[in-house]
């Protein structure tokens, strides 16, 4: 006979105790523990009933390619590895007001318009909210089947049918909640089960389920992580709520390539799909101005040019400050150690501030390079070489190590009209045929003695003047 008892759910983690406490074991965070009814049967799985028996097949089966639906934007199907996969589940976090349920709605419009039968079930707006954002954005939308329901239940009796929707948004899953747990939505155990139900149903009738989670103040989607595991594939809307850059980055996708993004632009009329984001990025560089280099990054499969930025002051106080924007602030610290201890440039007394032009977050090491030479440029107060870009990574001493994928990060360059790039070239130093002047770089005191060289011709150039 089932057995109902107590237990607490941490909700940051879903770490289960069996009495409360003030902090969670599991990670840490005060006050989160929730108690919770739990209905387990005592006994295990030894009874008197047999499984079914799996059926196994061989590995080596003919691959055949899956079907796809595209959703009617460029950006989109590209992070998603080119459309829609019937049955897959898809979850997309974000901070509040950053465009999910925008371009959700956008989407929703486009497949309308292909004839495809989708559904858009809002728990936390009302059918006529949704119109409102629909007309507001110039969507028709007549194909589109709206709702606003919370209840688990009555969304599979809805949807679960040979004619049903074959895509399917669900606005929020923190808002929804299935009505045999005794728990209030939002919660690890009701996200969880709902999330769960949603999924199965997807997988039986065939239909692309797109959840949209609520973040934590730490990005992270909130509820249980293993929300995370059980869709196919994870999208983040990315991007500071001041600049009109959106980036979609794909961090998990078992049907294309992680690590992809897509770059929008929030407009009155919604978000706009920016083809040529490195062109976009760099509209606003006028006239060299110390502190700036250009990086040629890597974006997924993307190649995409930025602009980092630095200054250099000096400091009034015992400890000097450290700022970055768009960038990791211990791989600054590491950048700053390297050029003191390997190259004798001394960054005690000063403070530092970083950016990353346009809102853009950068990850890969391959920037190491172009933040030293920012650095570098931002203290002698002397711009760096026109019309170039900068990559490559540092290592602790000194060395400049050759990065992936330097052809296409050079033909961006050449594409948007650069002449030099200072990089380290990869093993062999063979690199596809281009017009630019690669400058190799093999230590970081290479990237100094050119600056200081620079800072001299621009010093005889003014007493000349």
């Amino acid at each position: 006979m089932a057995k109902s008892a107590s237990q607490y759910i941490c909700q940051s983690c879903g770490t289960v105790h069996n009495k409360w406490a003030g902090q969670c074991e599991g990670c840490g965070e005060w006050n989160s523990l929730t108690e919770e009814t739990a209905t387990h049967t005592p006994k295990g799985l030894s009874g008197n009933v047999k499984g079914h028996k799996i059926t196994f097949v061989s590995m080596d089966g003919s691959e055949t390619p899956l079907p796809r639906q595209s959703c009617g934007m460029s950006e989109l199907d590209r992070v998603l590895g080119g459309g829609l996969v019937p049955g897959s589940a898809i979850l997309i976090g974000g901070d509040p007001g950053i465009g999910k349920s925008t371009i959700l709605l956008q989407a929703v419009a486009a497949l309308s318009a292909q004839g495809v039968p989708t559904t858009y079930i809002s728990g936390e707006e009302s059918v006529a909210q949704i119109q409102l954002r629909a007309a507001r954005l110039g969507l028709s939308t007549p194909h589109v089947q709206l709702a606003s329901a919370n209840s688990v239940r009555d969304i599979l009796a809805s949807i679960d049918g040979p004619n049903g929707p074959q895509v399917v948004i669900i606005d929020s899953i923190q808002t929804m909640f299935v009505d045999s747990i005794e728990s209030a939505p939002g919660t690890v155990t009701q996200v969880r089960a709902s999330s769960n139900e949603l999924i199965k149903l997807a997988k039986r009738r065939n239909i692309c389920l797109l959840l949209v989670g609520h973040v934590t103040k730490d990005g992270q989607i909130a509820g249980p992580r293993v929300l995370e595991h059980m869709v196919d594939t994870v999208l983040y809307f990315e991007g500071d709520r001041g600049h009109q850059f959106r980036i979609l980055r794909s961090v998990k996708n078992r049907f294309g390539a992680t690590d992809e993004i897509g770059v929008f632009a929030m407009t009155d009329q919604g978000l706009q799909q920016v083809d040529n984001p490195s062109a976009l990025f760099l509209s606003e560089r006028d006239q060299p101005v110390s502190g700036s280099v250009v990086f040629a990054g890597m974006e997924g499969s993307r190649p995409m040019l930025v602009e980092i930025q630095a200054l250099v002051a000096p400091s009034p106080l015992a400890t000097p400050r450290r700022a970055v924007v768009g960038w990791d602030s211990n791989r600054l610290a590491m950048i700053l150690a390297v050029l003191e201890a390997r190259c004798g440039i001394p960054f005690a007394d000063k403070e530092v501030y970083l950016n990353v032009a346009g809102g853009l977050r950068i990850g890969e090491p391959a920037a190491d390079l172009a933040v030293a030479a920012a650095l570098l440029s931002a203290l002698n107060d002397v711009p760096f070489a026109p019309q170039s870009v900068v990559f490559g990574e540092i290592g602790l001493s000194g060395e400049v190590r050759p990065v992936g994928r330097t052809d296409l990060r050079l033909k961006e360059a050449e594409k948007l009209g650069f002449s030099q790039a200072f990089c380290a070239l990869p093993k062999g130093g063979k690199i596809a045929k281009t017009a630019l002047a690669c400058t190799p770089l093999t230590q970081l005191q290479e990237l100094v003695a050119f600056l200081r060289q620079s800072v001299y011709e621009q010093a005889n150039q003014r007493a000349s003047a």
